[in-house]
């Protein structure tokens, strides 16, 4: 008999994230995950290397490479100084709301 494998974290990531995480913390990881996105494509467009942004912004490299690698909680002044050579800012912006399905 072949047996079938079940994964650990059930069918996908996305049912394992609704059965582990709150709501507030998927969309707090998710904002998270899209800032830092967003942090490395502007740096990547740029065509600057992390040394080179720790120069332009007077953030340290080794901070920088924790945050692109998303091992740090980082300050928003922090962000605010990495985000104006890369020619960015943030925005506050109303939280689109998934709609919820019905069980």
């Amino acid at each position: 008999m072949s047996k079938t494998k079940v994964s650990p974290i059930g069918s996908s990531w996305e049912d394992f994230e609704k059965r582990t995480f709150t709501p507030e913390e998927i969309m707090e990881f998710d904002l998270r995950v899209a800032l830092i996105s967003e942090l490395i494509h502007a740096r990547q467009d740029k065509g600057i290397t992390q040394k080179q942004l720790e120069e332009a912004s007077g953030v340290r490299q080794p901070v920088i490479a924790r945050m692109e690698r998303g091992t740090t909680d980082p300050q928003l002044m922090t962000i605010l100084k990495i985000l104006r050579p890369l020619g960015k800012t943030l925005a506050i912006v109303p939280i689109e709301e998934k709609p919820h399905k019905r069980l």
